[in-house]
């Protein structure tokens, strides 16, 4: 049996991101992929504090820099009460202005193969089309995997972590007990596709990412080139007759529905071979486990949790969380702190993420938006009588606001009315300025730990003095590396 420090399952943005930080500190390191690389991927769409935080950290930015992938200055909206489109940009934000205030749309089976590349650079082992089959376990603990190769003998690995990051069709993620929970709230279905030849917005947001809104629900529009985009529907689960059959018709169906995406595609033609010939579905794409470690094992990216993507958090989400298992394992490594605080501080930042994004996005479909469409019906909190909003409360509240005493529906009517008057007032000033939108409170919280992120990357031990996230909590190395005991000045 080979024995490593941590074995990792899924080659993807958060698997290659642990492998790599961990492999940097000198540990063995093996990542166990099921395909061979490049391989096809949704979720094109990335944020600031992927590219300039963790993505510097794991020294890859140069990288990605000379890909020639597009500029990714913000997000387009035609959504909310006003009937024009407005842009939200990443310069909202002082922690990442100036030349940090960007991101990019990537197709991803170049950029997860950059990532994974990388970790081997940095000392990782790299097996492909290999896939893990199960766990070891002894006296309560993980302590490997079996998993077989592309000829079809089974192996077994020994290791002291074992990182499940094999994304929403994991096998393992059950291993670490709890249950995987979907949003009632974001119960939907997205069919999509890949088209050549469509309009792109006008300088210098080109490159941004379009959301329109319409009556059965919201598609987006994904520059992934000069000529390729990425469009997708999303609509009500409820709604599954408008694609099923001919899913060529119901796509086209769709796009006739919503007159900004017709227009953007009234020159373009659907791309019918290779890679992005196929007309996909995804459903049931909102969900969170209830636990995300247990001795030995550590859940990543979407093996853990997955949010609608209406604000391109799918990537950042994996690659955060690959960041802060890589802080835990290292410093358990080290010695510098015991593995239950260590993984408690991982899952407890790693859940309020997911859980500022959910409140976040839950504000940003209350907004009034056709509202006597049967999808945006269904998206008001005030007639949405489920338990899912109590829960999620139930699950961050605590942890990262402190308000669990307000009734769900009273904060999220609040963050929505506050963000959607911020968008009023951005819209209509004059000077463009985005300062309306960064006093929003779910805009700052949804970008406040990714700034954090970023400013560690940049600056180091230059960076401000970091101070807990929670009450007793833990603060990041100097370099971004592992989790320290925090000691006020």
């Amino acid at each position: 049996m080979e024995e490593f420090d941590v074995v990792v399952a899924g080659g993807g943005p958060g698997g290659s991101t642990v492998a790599a930080l961990v492999a940097l500190q000198g540990h063995r390191v093996l990542v166990l992929e099921k395909e061979v690389f490049p391989r096809y991927q949704i979720g094109e769409s990335l944020l600031p504090s992927t590219v300039h935080g963790v993505c510097r950290l794991l020294g890859v930015a140069d990288e990605l820099a000379n890909a020639g992938f597009p500029v990714k200055r913000g997000g387009t909206f035609r959504w909310g009460a006003r009937p024009e489109p407005w842009t939200f940009s990443f310069a909202v934000s002082p922690r990442i202005t100036g030349s940090t205030s960007f991101a990019y749309q990537v197709e991803r089976s170049r950029f997860d193969e950059i990532l994974l590349n990388n970790a081997k650079r940095k000392g990782a082992v790299v097996r492909e089309g290999c896939t893990v089959t199960g766990v070891l376990e002894a006296e309560g603990r993980v302590t490997g995997v079996h998993y077989t190769d592309p000829g079809g003998d089974r192996h077994e690995v020994s290791a002291k972590f074992v990182i499940d990051a094999s994304g929403n069709k994991s096998r393992l993620y059950s291993t670490v007990g709890g249950t995987r929970n979907y949003s009632e709230f974001f119960r939907s279905l997205a069919l999509f596709g890949y088209f050549s030849g469509g309009k792109r917005l006008p300088a210098p947001y080109s490159g941004n990412i379009l959301s329109v809104a319409f009556d059965s629900g919201w598609f987006w529009y994904i520059p992934l080139s000069d000529t390729l985009t990425s469009v997708g529907a999303v609509v009500r689960r409820e709604d599954a007759e408008k694609i099923q059959g001919d899913q060529e018709k119901a796509l086209n169906a769709l796009i006739a529905e919503c007159p900004m995406i017709s227009d953007y595609l009234s020159g373009a033609q659907r791309i019918t071979a290779g890679k992005y010939g196929e007309i996909r579905v995804r459903k049931d794409y909102s969900y969170h486990q209830t636990v995300f470690w247990r001795p030995g094992m550590i859940l990543v990216g979407d093996a853990a949790c997955f949010v609608d993507p209406v604000f391109s958090s799918g990537v950042h989400l994996a690659t955060y969380s690959g960041l802060l298992a890589a802080r835990s394992i290292n410093s358990v490594l080290a010695g510098d702190v015991d593995e239950k605080t260590a993984l408690t501080e991982f899952e407890a930042r790693y859940r309020r993420e997911y859980g500022v994004f959910y409140e976040f996005l839950t504000s940003f479909y209350q907004m009034n938006v056709n509202e006597e469409s049967y999808f945006w019906q269904a998206k008001k909190v005030t007639n949405n009588q489920h338990t899912e909003i109590e829960s999620f409360v139930d699950l961050v509240g605590g942890v990262s606001s402190g308000e669990a005493a307000l009734t769900p529906s009273d904060r999220i009517l609040e963050r929505s009315a506050e963000f959607a008057e911020a968008v009023d007032r951005m819209a209509g000033a004059d000077d463009g300025s985005m300062v309306p939108l960064y006093k929003s409170h779910v805009i700052r919280q949804a970008m406040q730990e990714g700034g954090q992120v970023q400013m560690t990357a940049a600056l180091g031990e230059d960076a401000e003095p970091e101070t807990p996230l929670f009450p007793g909590g833990l603060v990041t190395s100097p370099d971004g590396m592992k989790w320290l005991p925090h000691h006020p000045a």
